[in-house]
C-alpha cells in the first residue's frame, strides 16, 4: 500500500528487477484469480475472487472468511517511512505521526512543502538508479529496497493474526495491494510474511490492486475508503484505527477495531450469528 495516488507514467522496475513469483502467489487468468503452485489451494471463493453475489452461505458448512489488510493494520507504514523519511532527510520538514491527516502520506506532504511529493512522468529508470529525486523525497521512501520488509509489526498484530488462523470454523488471509513501483515491493511484503508468519502463511496471502472483487465477510483495513471494480462487496468493512484515520467520524453501522487490543473475536462472532 503506498500511501499516495499514483499517476500515469510511473516508471517500472529496470532490468534488474526480481522476476520469480514466490510461492502461493496470485495470478490472474480471464478474470479468475487462482493460486500459483502444484500443491496449492483454492483461494479466496474456491478460485475465483471475484464479486457477484459475494461468497456462499455459512449454512453450508463454509468457513468465516477475514480479509487483513497488511500495511497499517499488521505492518507499522506510517511508523516506518517516518523513521526512514527523518534519517534519509534530516533538513527537511516532516509531519508528526499525531499530525497525520488523510490516507495518503504523499498528499499531505505535498501540501506541507512543494518538491516533497510531486509525481511527474518520466521514463523508465536505468539500471541501478535509486528513486531520489528531490521533488519525490516522500515516495522514494516506499520505493526503497527493504523498506517493506523492515516494517515492525503493529503491537498484537502477528499474534492476533495467528490466534484467529487457528480458531474452528475460520479462514484468514492477509489482503495487500502492492504499489505500481514493484521492483521490490511484492517480493518484501512475502518475505515479511514468512519472517514473521512462518513459511505455511505464504499460502494466505492475496495480492491484489483491487480488493472489492475478493470475495469475504469481513476485511479488517486501514484505509476509509475503498472502492473498485465491485460496487457492493461480499466483505462488510471493518476501519482499523490508524494516525490518519483516527478522526474519521463513521456513519452506523460502519464500525472501527481499535487495535489488536480491542475485541476482534466480538466482530468475528457478530459475522457468525448471522
Amino acid at each position: 500500500m503506498g500511501r499516495r495516488p499514483e499517476a500515469a507514467g510511473r516508471r517500472s522496475p529496470g532490468p534488474g528487477a526480481r522476476s520469480e513469483r514466490p510461492r502461493g502467489a496470485m495470478i490472474r487468468l480471464g478474470g479468475w484469480c487462482v493460486r500459483g503452485g502444484p500443491a496449492a489451494r483454492g483461494g479466496p471463493g474456491g478460485a475465483a475472487l471475484g464479486g457477484g453475489g459475494g461468497p456462499a452461505g455459512r449454512a453450508g458448512g463454509r468457513a468465516l472468511r477475514v480479509l487483513v489488510d497488511m500495511d497499517g493494520v499488521l505492518a507499522d507504514f506510517e511508523g516506518g517511512f517516518l523513521r526512514k523519511y527523518r534519517a534519509r532527510f534530516p533538513d527537511q520538514p516532516f509531519i508528526a505521526l499525531e499530525d497525520r491527516r488523510g490516507f495518503w502520506v504523499s498528499e499531505q506532504y505535498g501540501r506541507l512543502q512543494p518538491g516533497l511529493s510531486v509525481s511527474i512522468p518520466r521514463a523508465p529508470a536505468p539500471r541501478g538508479w535509486e528513486p531520489a529525486w528531490p521533488w519525490e523525497k516522500a515516495i522514494s521512501i516506499w520505493e526503497s529496497e527493504n523498506f517493506f520488509f523492515d516494517l515492525e509489526p503493529l503491537p498484537g498484530a502477528v499474534e492476533a493474526v495467528k490466534q484467529m488462523a487457528n480458531l474452528e470454523n475460520t479462514d484468514v488471509f492477509i489482503c495487500t495491494s502492492p504499489i505500481r513501483m514493484y521492483k521490490y515491493c511484492p517480493y518484501e511484503k512475502y518475505a515479511w510474511v514468512e519472517k514473521h508468519f512462518g513459511p505455511d502463511f505464504l499460502e494466505q496471502i492475496v495480492l491484489t490492486r483491487d480488493k472489492t472483487v475478493v470475495s469475504a465477510d469481513l476485511l479488517i483495513d486501514d484505509r476509509p475508503d475503498i472502492t473498485g471494480a465491485e460496487p457492493k462487496p461480499s466483505w462488510e468493512h471493518v476501519l482499523f484505527t490508524a494516525c490518519h484515520n483516527r478522526h474519521v467520524q463513521l456513519q452506523p453501522p460502519s464500525r472501527r477495531l481499535l487495535s489488536w487490543a480491542d475485541d476482534w473475536k466480538a466482530i468475528l462472532d457478530s459475522k457468525r450469528s448471522r
